[in-house]
């Protein structure tokens, strides 16, 4: 079920109010979560829904959710698409 909810959210993270309603919801902690006890896909979902925050400036909040230790972590031991 989680990594079906990453995957819903990195469908529907390109859009910029949901990427609001995203992080309004609370996202941002699970998916910091899902980086280290997901599947690997789910790591791979998480990873990339993080990236896309990331980029929509939301930096602050995933570094203050823990994301930076578990990024560097998929970075050794992630899959290709995750290490991406």
């Amino acid at each position: 079920a989680k990594e079906g909810a990453a995957a819903a959210l990195s469908n529907l993270a390109f859009n910029d109010d949901i990427l609001v309603a995203i992080v309004k919801a609370g996202a941002i902690p699970p998916l910091v979560d899902l980086l280290t006890s997901g599947t690997a896909d789910a790591k791979e979902r998480a990873a990339g829904v993080l990236g896309i925050l990331a980029f929509a400036n939301y930096q602050v909040a995933i570094v203050k959710a823990g994301g930076i230790p578990p990024l560097v972590e998929l970075l050794g031991s992630g899959t290709d698409v995750a290490k991406e």
